[in-house]
């Protein structure tokens, strides 16, 4: 549903994706996978429907059933190292600054489709401090809308799934949130139409809260 007015949630901890929840690469992401698109005679915005929040592998997968998973690791390890090398035009989500810093002291973690060099780079490049769990592409067997990520995020951080709450863009990541028994605030023009719990345009639209007891107050919208 969306907010029209503002919503408050009760959280324990918070689990943030990165790309399109934090930080805007999108210009890069369109670069280089419509770039892979033309080499595999795929429609660039078709493939483009799928990328979004998944690994890499996970959407080649998708979009050219039967081919080999080994070609699949491969072409993943290039794009890989083509995306970290290409930090142009990637900034944070406005309000990303702000929201990271209200969070100091209170149970975060990142959950990030990304591996370890590619979401360390697009954090930097973005100017955003990372947080101090990180759940990336090597911490993982299986990717968003898998939701092991979010699992393995809410069990670094102590904290039941049902008392966490994700942030996401893509639909894949909202289905790994809701698979994993969390509520989803959907960030951004993408996140509406996968049913978060509920979406705004960007993070000025967040407000937090640290409560006395240790938890954590969201307003909304």
């Amino acid at each position: 549903m969306t907010a029209a007015a503002s919503t408050v949630l009760t959280a324990r901890a918070l689990l943030l994706d990165m790309d399109g929840t934090l930080v805007n690469s999108d210009a890069v992401v369109e670069r280089i996978w419509r770039r892979w698109a033309a080499q595999h005679g795929l429609d660039g915005d078709e493939v483009m429907k799928v990328v979004h929040g998944r690994q890499g592998h996970a959407s080649m997968a998708l979009l050219l059933p039967g081919r080999p998973v080994e070609q699949n690791l491969a072409d993943n390890a290039r794009l890989l190292a083509e995306e970290t090398a290409d930090m142009d035009g990637v900034v944070a989500v406005p309000g990303a600054p702000e929201f990271l810093a209200s969070l100091r002291g209170l149970p975060h973690a990142l959950v990030t489709s990304a591996d370890v060099p590619l979401s360390t780079a697009r954090m930097a490049a973005a100017g955003l401090s990372l947080p101090e769990v990180r759940i990336t592409a090597e911490s993982v067997g299986a990717s968003k809308p898998d939701p092991e990520g979010f699992l393995k995020g809410a069990a670094e951080l102590g904290v039941a799934p049902a008392d966490c709450v994700v942030f996401e863009d893509s639909g894949a990541g909202i289905a790994a949130g809701k698979a994993a028994g969390m509520r989803v605030v959907g960030i951004g023009p993408r996140a509406g139409v996968h049913g978060p719990d509920v979406v705004v345009g960007d993070l000025t639209r967040v407000r937090v809260e640290a409560l006395e007891d240790g938890g954590i107050l969201l307003h909304v919208g």
